[in-house]
């Protein structure tokens, strides 16, 4: 992308001078995962600890201002590192559930011990049977973007809001997906879901 830092494409790169600047700046919301995911089994356990240690020393700093949102589709080894992480009241944990072969990554996260539990259903991928929202505090859905991007059907998107409302859990709807970002809509409805956690 002619960017310094992705010369490598996709390969996985860990980049210890970034850490110091993750509490940089005037964002109270921060997205660690848009190129990444935290807990790739090519990231060590210590960089992990890194990066953790980081965002709560930023929780002490900014007394919680900041929020961390941290995504990831390794449900597997972030259980594993659960009682070893500092869950800071400003790290808010995700996962990935596209489909329902990705739902037992819910579990996973239910189990640990972040303060803010979140699910990102994107890119919806398939009607999500039996979810479950017990302990989780937040739920996105967006529709997968871009060349070759498969469908989201508005149906699996309001069953899964529909749900949100039952159980009182916030909603942010992101888009409905698809191959050209001008079809793409944030409305599910009729009705912007923009909502956050409190």
């Amino acid at each position: 992308m002619g960017i310094e830092k992705y010369k490598k494409g996709f390969d996985v790169v860990f980049h210890e001078e970034a850490i110091k600047k993750i509490g940089v700046g005037n964002e109270k919301r921060i997205f660690l995962n848009s190129m990444s995911d935290t807990f790739n089994e090519e990231i060590s356990n210590e960089q992990i600890f890194k990066m953790f240690n980081e965002m709560a020393y930023q929780c002490i700093r900014h007394n919680g201002k900041k929020v961390y949102q941290v995504l990831t589709k390794r449900a597997t080894r972030m259980w594993l590192m659960d009682k070893m992480l500092p869950w800071a009241e400003n790290i808010w944990m995700g996962v990935t559930v596209e489909d329902n072969i990705s739902k037992p990554r819910i579990k996973l996260l239910r189990e640990t011990g972040a303060k803010v539990k979140f699910i990102s259903f994107e890119p919806l991928l398939e009607e999500i049977k039996k979810l479950d929202l017990r302990g989780i505090d937040w739920v996105i859905i967006g529709g997968e973007t871009g060349p070759g991007a498969r469908k989201m059907e508005t149906k699996w998107a309001i069953e899964i809001r529909d749900l949100c409302i039952k159980e009182g859990v916030p909603l942010f709807f992101k888009n409905t997906g698809g191959n050209n970002s001008a079809k793409k809509s944030d409305l599910l409805e009729g009705r912007v879901w923009h909502e956050f956690p409190r």
